[in-house]
């Protein structure tokens, strides 16, 4: 595979490809050992900086300023993952992006640095049981459809851990099962067979095969057979427990590493003797390069040890000279125990006044500085082309500015958009001929063309994957995901992948994707959903925009189009209809992420919601007026970043009083404004009142209006909520309410 791997190829794969990592020069020996100590450095572990586990590899196509490198002139791999087969749906987007560049002449200026017409292609490792995870079907099955330059190999030693394939695969062989995706005279995804001994027919079936993929830009599955385990999967999972031993027996017979050895020597390429050179030559290497590693491991923690020490020394206490002549003693240095040691000595010294004890409060200080900027830095882009860099464009008016449907609004803007940049493609179900089911691409693939406006199955994962592989390679994909509900298809691909990409790479690869659905107020089970608390847990490392209306949110896609982390924008689902302005600056107006905006002023209670419940709040504000409560209501925006203004807090400080609304269950989006509130803002300095929050039920909302109304806020419920909150500051003034 390595023989066939080019400048400019990618790889998404399985996480014990260090061989094929090693032939390619992407990795070495002393780097897979700087990954096996977490060597936080990222001059030794260049994939991950001590972040991830050994074997996730990954190369770096950014620069220090967050800018891509010139993908085409180096071998890429992009970052590994532990889920089984969760870079299946990444992998087709790698390859999708050379179908766009060799396709789309809109493309033909931006291809510099990431694409020579298309030559490049994407290759997929996988282990045969692994084939069994619907992300590998449905991937295969987007491969086959788009007709990709995808190559995907997969390993095959007849079990997955301890259980034979006869137990995982129909027919015992994957191959056999997809032959329905081989060519006839329709397009398909070109099969090959090969063993994984035979060295000779290797090199004869990538050869063949990878030529065809580069030139046809049409998928191939190898099936590698008759692999080989050498160990078992962990040390508790000796294959020795679960193997026949007619497998054993064969196993040590045809050993690839022992087939090869013997290919070498009848081939005269090297003869007995020279091969005992040659491996203990490479042993020794390999040991001196483990050694090397541990003590670049080693050596700067031991020096970092040695200053926690000397600043200990000088606090004349037995107490701390134990926990200091401990931390001087350790062997295996790591930096929890010098953190440790330093606060376990500083809680020692507490109420003592004395120089000793503030330099080693300062180094305590520094040094938990220094280390969340080691193992927590990059969860989100800090570059210059960071979306909270992007300059604030308000909206501009005139009296020639239309009224239109809500949705006309988002059509007029990615039209805009889409003649603005040719990078800026979408792909989703229904949003190519129909324009999507809400109309908001209403006659752009018309204007725009397939490779623009790009309909897809129902596969929202690989929908996700697409785009992901697609922005790594320059692009700026739309993944559409038709609702909110059906989201969760693609949130296990949205979480582990895309939104930890930045952060497991340490700054060292991106995809600025922008994911747009659409959920809250309908009717219906899936058609209503708000599972806000789901995603902000989820994809910590996106920015997650609910607007109120179609204004907003065009404003939120013009923002994050000219910025470079990935970001999720939820339209509400019953605003497409609904009368708004034209903005005459449409397509370049943009809106601040973690701003919020207040929507009505007030003096006696702050309400804070987001979406769909503004408008239901707003209503309750009027009602409240009546009753002699003054409310200001407030919308978030955004949920990440969340009020970088503290807007929030000086609100507060104002009325007094706070209420937090939304449509997630009891516990969800609004418990976490009420935290980033309280704790984030220090807002509960300002209550008289207990805070409160308003959530839907934590049931799915019923069919129809009456179950809507009775699953979720409504006006009445926030004005009874408002309304108890602020008599219970002020009895005298306002009677009950409810009798």
């Amino acid at each position: 595979m390595a023989k066939a791997f080019r400048s400019g190829d990618w790889r998404a794969g399985y996480y014990r490809d260090q061989t094929f990592m090693w032939a390619t020069r992407m990795s070495n020996v002393r780097a897979f050992f700087a990954q096996l100590y977490g060597n936080a450095s990222l001059e030794a572990d260049p994939a991950s900086g001590g972040r991830q586990m050994g074997n996730h590899f990954a190369t770096r196509f950014l620069d220090d300023r967050g800018e891509f490198e010139r993908s085409v002139d180096m071998p890429n791999s992009s970052a590994d993952v532990s889920n089984v087969a969760g870079w299946m749906p990444r992998l087709v987007g790698l390859a999708y992006a050379s179908k766009l560049y060799r396709d789309n002449p809109q493309l033909k200026d931006a291809q510099d640095g990431f694409s020579v017409n298309g030559n490049e292609v994407a290759f997929g490792t996988i282990g045969d049981a692994a084939t069994s995870e619907g992300l590998f079907w449905e991937a295969i099955n987007a491969a086959g459809v788009l007709q990709i330059p995808m190559a995907m190999s997969v390993w095959d030693d007849g079990y997955g851990i301890s259980v034979p394939i006869t137990t995982e695969t129909t027919k015992a062989s994957i191959s056999d099962v997809l032959r329905g995706f081989s060519p006839d005279d329709r397009p398909g995804i070109d099969i090959y067979v090969t063993r994984g001994w035979d060295y000779t027919a290797l090199i004869e079936t990538y050869a063949t095969a990878i030529d065809k993929v580069r030139r046809e830009h049409k998928p191939a599955l190898i099936h590698v057979t008759e692999m080989t385990q050498p160990q078992g999967h962990s040390t508790s999972g000796s294959h020795e427990r679960y193997k026949s031993k007619e497998r054993l027996r064969f196993e040590a017979e045809y050993d690839c590493v022992a087939r090869m050895r013997d290919w070498v020597i009848e081939s005269g390429i090297g003869s007995e003797s020279q091969l005992e050179g040659w491996e203990a030559a490479d042993k020794e290497a390999v040991e001196a390069a483990r050694d090397l590693a541990w003590e670049a491991f080693q050596s700067p923690i031991r020096a970092e040890r040695d200053r926690a020490v000397a600043i200990l020394r000088r606090v004349d206490m037995p107490e701390v000279a134990e926990i200091t002549n401990s931390l001087d003693e350790a062997v295996k240095v790591t930096r929890s125990l010098i953190m440790s040691s330093a606060k376990r000595a500083l809680h020692q010294l507490r109420g003592l006044e004395a120089p000793a004890r503030d330099e080693l409060a300062k180094f305590v200080r520094d040094y938990g500085r220094e280390n969340d900027e080691r193992y927590n830095s990059h969860l989100y882009s800090s570059s210059p082309d960071s979306p909270l860099n992007v300059p604030v464009v308000g909206p501009a008016y005139s009296d020639q500015s239309p009224t239109v449907d809500g949705r006309q609004v988002l059509v007029r803007n990615f039209d805009a958009n889409f003649a603005r940049d040719p990078r800026i493609f979408v792909i989703g179900e229904d949003i190519g001929r129909l324009g999507d089911v809400n109309l908001v691409f209403e006659g752009l693939q018309a204007k725009y063309g397939e490779l623009r406006l790009t309909d897809t199955g129902i596969r929202e994962a690989t929908i996700l994957g697409q785009a992901i592989g697609s922005a790594m390679r320059g692009l700026r994909p739309i993944c559409d995901i038709q609702y909110l509900d059906y989201f969760l298809y693609a949130l296990e691909t949205a979480s582990d992948d895309l939104a930890t990409l930045h952060w497991r790479t340490v700054g060292g690869q991106k995809a600025p994707v922008v994911i747009r659905t659409k959920g809250h107020r309908l009717v219906g089970i899936w058609h209503s959903g708000s599972p806000m608390s789901v995603v902000l847990n989820a994809l910590q490392g996106l920015y997650v925009a609910v607007p109120r209306n179609m204004t907003q949110a065009a404003g939120f896609y013009n923002t994050l189009f000219r910025g470079d982390n990935p970001g999720l924008v939820i339209e509400v689902l019953n605003g497409y209809r609904l009368k708004e302005r034209v903005p005459d600056n449409i397509g370049s107006f943009t809106v601040s992420l973690g701003v919020p905006e207040v929507l009505r002023a007030g003096t006696d209670a702050t309400v804070v919601t987001y979406g769909a419940c503004c408008a239901i709040a707003l209503d309750a504000a009027q009602t409240l007026d009546e009753l002699g409560v003054s409310c200001e209501v407030i919308d978030v925006q955004t949920l990440n970043p969340f009020d970088v203004t503290h807007m929030l807090a000086r609100s507060i400080e104002k009325t007094h009083a706070l209420i937090c609304v939304d449509e997630d269950v009891p516990g969800g989006a609004s418990a976490f404004m009420l935290q980033q509130i309280l704790e984030a803002q220090n807002g509960w300095w300002h209550l008289d009142a207990a805070p409160r929050t308003l959530a839907a039920s934590p049931n799915r909302p019923a069919y129809g209006p009456d179950g809507d109304y009775f699953t979720k806020p409504n006006r009445e419920s926030i004005v009874a909520t408002v309304y108890g909150v602020v008599r219970e500051r002020q009895p005298w003034r306002l009677p009950a309410l409810d009798g």
